[in-house]
C-alpha cells in the first residue's frame, strides 16, 4: 500500500499557489518531481485510480483553523480541472454549494476561531469510464455532539442556533415561537 503524507500550514492569506497554471504544472507528474503540495497529492489518487481502477481516499485531517476545508476545496477543484469534468455546471460548484449549510449546522465559534469546523465529513467524488467527474455525495457526517450541551468561555454553540434565533420574528420561523439565543439555557439532570 502506497501512503502519502503533506503536511501544509495554513498562512491565513491567499497565495498565488493554487491557480490554474499551478493545477496544470502538477498535473501528469509524479510524486517528488515537484516541491510538495495538495495538487500532488490529488495528481497521485487521480493517477492510480486511473491506472489501477481502484477508488482513492485522501485524508485531510488538522487543528482548528488549520485550512482543512479550503485544502478539500484545492482538492476538489483539482479533479475537476484534470478531469476536464464536461458537464455545463461544474459539480466542484454543485458540492461546494452545499458548504454553507454544512458549515452552518457544524461550525462554531471557538477562541481560535470564529468559524471552526466543529464536524467531520466523508464526501465520495464519482468518476465516470472516461475519469470525468459526475456526481458527488456526503456519505458521513459527524457532529461535536459536546458542543450542544456545553460551551468553554467565549465560545458558542453551532452557528446554526443564532441564525435560527435571529430569524425568530420572520413569518416563516414565528410558528416555532424562537426566542433570543441569550434566552436559551440547557440543563442536564
Amino acid at each position: 500500500l502506497l501512503g502519502i503524507i503533506l503536511v501544509a500550514i495554513n498562512p491565513y492569506k491567499q497565495l498565488p499557489i493554487y491557480g490554474d497554471a499551478i493545477i496544470h504544472a502538477y498535473s501528469g507528474q509524479n510524486m517528488g518531481d515537484m516541491d510538495p503540495h495538495i495538487f500532488a497529492v490529488a495528481e497521485e489518487a487521480y493517477k492510480q485510480m486511473a491506472r489501477n481502477n481502484k477508488n482513492q481516499s485522501i485524508i485531510v485531517s488538522g487543528e482548528s483553523g488549520a485550512g482543512k476545508t479550503v485544502s478539500a476545496r484545492y482538492t476538489m477543484r483539482y479533479f475537476a480541472t484534470v478531469s476536464k469534468s464536461s458537464s455545463n455546471a461544474h459539480v466542484e460548484d454543485k458540492v461546494l454549494a452545499s458548504n454553507p449549510i454544512t458549515e452552518a449546522v457544524g461550525n462554531a465559534k471557538t477562541t481560535r476561531n470564529d468559524n471552526s469546523s466543529r464536524f467531520g465529513k466523508y464526501t465520495e467524488i464519482s468518476f465516470d469510464q472516461n475519469y470525468q467527474i459526475i456526481g458527488a455525495n456526503m456519505r458521513t457526517y459527524l457532529l461535536e455532539k459536546s458542543r450542544v450541551v456545553f460551551q468553554s468561555e467565549n465560545e458558542r454553540n453551532y452557528h446554526i442556533f443564532y441564525q435560527l434565533c435571529a430569524s425568530a420574528m420572520q413569518p416563516t420561523f414565528k410558528h416555532l415561537k424562537l426566542g433570543k439565543s441569550q434566552e436559551n439555557t440547557y440543563s442536564s439532570f
